[in-house]
């Protein structure tokens, strides 16, 4: 009988994995649109729950029948501008040219960055720069958890460069709420970083098939390395115990079930477990999200959409709470 082995499980794409450096995701790739507002948000993840609601797609096979499925609920308090960034397209990528910050800034925005004591700086010139992009911040005291240091990230606006300069001298010092950003039925990415587990093993890290009860040593590790040990050590894309969790992931095609401007909606008796009950707008994603609660998540339209979607969306009727 052929023995069991299974030394290499596991996506290389994600090398090396290690801790995230810091708990708001990284971005690689912005969005861009003619649409002149926000094309991203950042909001908490409250929890989940499951929702009742009757299936009004037209080429759905559950057509105008009452479907149970699982939403992620996410809170979503508004944003503000802390400083417009300016620029210059060059064959080397995007070079800053300037940076503008907002005079009047929230006090809680020092516990995240110093902001200088005079702001000299003014907008360059149309000929200077080629791109505005806005850095912006939470208002994590409007959620319901406790915290009060805002994240900050630089997040993309939709136009040309004049009309993204507009919008950002129209909005400075407004809030800029999620139903300006985002609209029922259309699907998102959520970009997050994952629950840590610490120090695993490569059984729990990477999936490997534990060895025979009569293996002479352990059980849980690789066992025959084979062709993996063609050097004189053990390659780094052998399977080993380390850090699980707590990685930068993006998850693709969220569609966005609801989004409403009324906590009382999803009002829980004695509030949601381990976060307290949502205080500001929300929105309901279908599916999980990668994170625990309370974590970051920021939303983005879906870079890679299916080439057939329907924003038909679904008529919820009731809300598990």
């Amino acid at each position: 009988m052929a023995k069991k082995g299974k030394p290499r499980s596991g996506s290389l794409q994600f090398w090396p994995r290690k801790k995230a450096k810091k708990e708001t995701p990284r971005i690689r790739s912005l969005p861009t649109s003619k649409d002149n507002k926000l094309l991203c948000f950042i909001g908490y993840k409250a929890g989940m729950t499951h929702v009742m609601a009757k299936d009004s797609r037209s080429t759905s096979m559950t057509k105008n029948e009452i479907i149970s499925f699982p939403v992620t609920i996410i809170e979503c308090p508004p944003l503000k501008i802390a400083s417009s960034r300016f620029y210059k397209k060059t064959q080397s990528g995007l070079k800053i040219v300037s940076e503008v910050l907002n005079k009047n800034l929230d006090k809680d925005l020092k516990r995240r960055i110093t902001a200088p004591k005079q702001i000299k700086a003014k907008d360059p010139k149309p000929e200077e720069y080629d791109l505005v992009r806005a850095l912006v911040y939470t208002q994590p005291r409007k959620a319901s958890f406790g915290k009060k240091r805002p994240d900050l990230l630089e997040l993309s606006i939709g136009g040309n460069k004049e009309e993204q300069l507009n919008f950002i001298k129209e909005n400075l010092g407004k809030e800029i709420p999620i139903e300006n950003v985002f609209e029922n039925g259309i699907l998102v990415d959520t970009h997050g970083v994952t629950k840590g587990k610490g120090f695993q093993g490569p059984v729990k890290r990477f999936g490997i098939a534990l060895r025979s009860h009569k293996s002479e040593k352990a059980r849980r590790n690789p066992g025959s390395l084979g062709p993996w040990k063609a050097h004189a050590h053990i390659m780094w894309r052998v399977a080993h115990a380390g850090q699980t969790g707590y990685h930068t992931r993006t998850e693709y095609n969220k569609q966005i079930v609801k989004i409403s401007n009324n906590p009382k909606e999803i009002e829980v008796k004695g509030g949601i477990g381990h976060y307290g009950n949502v205080k500001s707008s929300f929105l309901l994603i279908h599916g999980s999200v990668q994170g625990p609660k309370k974590r970051a998540i920021v939303l983005t339209p879906a870079i890679r959409p299916p080439k057939k979607h329907s924003k038909e969306g679904l008529q919820i009727t009731h809300i598990n709470l």
